[in-house]
């Protein structure tokens, strides 16, 4: 619902909370205004009927969470990542199964309460299912997709659907880890980032098809490849590290560039645990591209975090997502869930340099723009209740409250297909939250804009 509006005594409610939530100056507006959620145990749109190797549906919804994306309105695309994993049924593949990635197209619905804290409901309609494929043939282990046809290609999410000698570059690999998404500004593709990679790849909105893709430098590869995890790890001494590769991606208002990020540091800067990241640009029409320093070390706590999302907030500054991976899902209690902001406007070019050392003085500035965990705890939830995986962000339309109109950041979680952990209900969960301009530290606010295709 464009411009959704709010009234003073709708707000009333909210007002302790409102309050409380003024961690610091740079965030002390920006409120939860609504969630709503998603059951994980529900069928998706797929038309999927067949049971993946570990016994779980082909059409499970699952988690939607690992990427969320805007395409104006109240329409969002939400992808889940290589599928479920945590049935135990071969470790040679980490667990994993021919799930096809896919992305969903929800309607996200802001209406004014009708009860509750939270001055608006939030309602999720399931639309659209679209799985990724390729008209060209695919590398794949000893399991294939059981719905590929002579024209569809389906990808995969099992470790092993690589070629023999091939490299995390090789673009007819079939595995794919999808985490970030975003939509072109003429609406009818989809940019998709890939941890097997390091890739972005383009496709088709309305049919799943791959149409192209963005090869990052070579620095970025790992060379060994293998169905697991922890050796592929261990075989490689440069590129990126397993399952913590291409993760967060964002796209800039005029859709000129994409930006996107490894969830952890090169292997030769540092690997997993490291704090030098490395955010890279992408010029969508030349492929073109240029890297800059990222810090991704947090004073407060002395630790360095896994970068989880990226978000254009004009052309030139963006937001990061960090995180720990504690809280629902974990059985634990989340602690670090932030977004922090910052610019690449006279960033230096860091692409000739290797080494944490050597990328630590070109790192860029980030300042905090909102505690995720301290406003929802102060917003009535518990610290065990905060999903642990906080990992797509996006945002939407603006809204009227009290007169006054507010932009909305929407944010939502992967629930790594587990409906239940611990005897805890773990469903998709998206958060909104509402800010304006002074809540950006001068820094000035541009929303994608889309020029749907003719």
């Amino acid at each position: 619902m464009k411009n959704a509006t709010i009234s003073t005594l709708a707000l009333a409610a909210a007002a302790t909370f409102t309050t409380l939530a003024a961690v610091s100056p740079a965030q002390a507006a920006v409120t939860l205004i609504a969630k709503g959620s998603l059951p994980a145990t529900s069928a998706d749109l797929s038309g999927f009927t067949n049971t993946l190797e570990s016994g779980v549906s082909a059409n499970l919804l699952g988690g939607i969470g690992s990427g969320l994306a805007w395409a104006g309105g109240s329409t969002f695309l939400a992808m889940p990542d290589r599928g479920p994993n945590a049935n135990a049924w071969n470790p040679a593949v980490d667990d994993t199964t021919t799930f096809i990635p896919r992305f969903h197209t929800l309607d996200l619905n802001l209406s004014p309460a009708t009860g509750g804290s939270l001055p608006f409901d939030l309602s999720i309609t399931l639309q659209k299912t679209t799985p990724l494929f390729s008209t060209d043939a695919l590398n794949y282990g000893p399991a294939v997709p059981s719905a590929n046809t002579r024209q569809k290609h389906f990808f995969s999410g099992r470790s092993d659907n690589f070629a023999a000698g091939t490299t995390s570059t090789d673009g007819a690999n079939a595995r794919l880890d999808p985490e970030g998404i975003r939509v072109s500004k003429s609406t009818n593709l989809v940019y998709i980032t890939d941890e097997y990679g390091p890739y972005v790849y383009t496709f088709n909105r309305t049919t799943g098809k791959r149409v192209g893709m963005f090869t990052l430098p070579a620095k970025f590869t790992a060379a060994n490849l293998s169905s697991q995890g922890a050796l592929e790890i261990s075989g490689n001494t440069s590129g990126r590290v397993a399952n913590k590769g291409m993760e967060g991606l964002a796209i800039t208002p005029d859709g000129k560039t994409l930006v996107g990020f490894e969830q952890s540091p090169l292997i030769q800067d540092g690997g997993d645990g490291g704090n030098m990241n490395r955010i890279i640009t992408i010029d969508v029409k030349t492929g073109a591209t240029h890297e800059y320093a990222y810090d991704n070390h947090l004073s407060a706590t002395n630790k360095n975090y896994n970068s989880s999302e990226l978000l254009a907030l004009n052309n030139h500054e963006f937001l990061v997502l960090e995180r720990d991976g504690k809280g629902l899902g974990d059985g634990s209690k989340a602690v670090i869930k932030q977004i922090w902001k910052l610019s690449l406007a006279g960033a230096t070019d860091v692409s000739a340099l290797s080494g944490a050392a050597n990328l630590q003085p070109f790192a860029v500035t980030k300042t905090l723009f909102l505690d995720i965990a301290a406003t929802l705890m102060a917003a009535g939830f518990a610290d065990t209740q905060i999903p642990a995986k906080l990992e797509g962000m996006a945002f939407g339309d603006d809204v009227v409250i009290n007169g006054v109109t507010k932009h909305t950041l929407y944010i939502a979680n992967d629930n790594d297909f587990l409906a239940n952990v611990g005897g805890l209900d773990n469903p998709n969960q998206i958060f909104v939250f509402a800010f304006d301009e002074n809540d950006l530290g001068g820094s000035a606010f541009m929303n994608q804009v889309f020029k749907p295709a003719q």
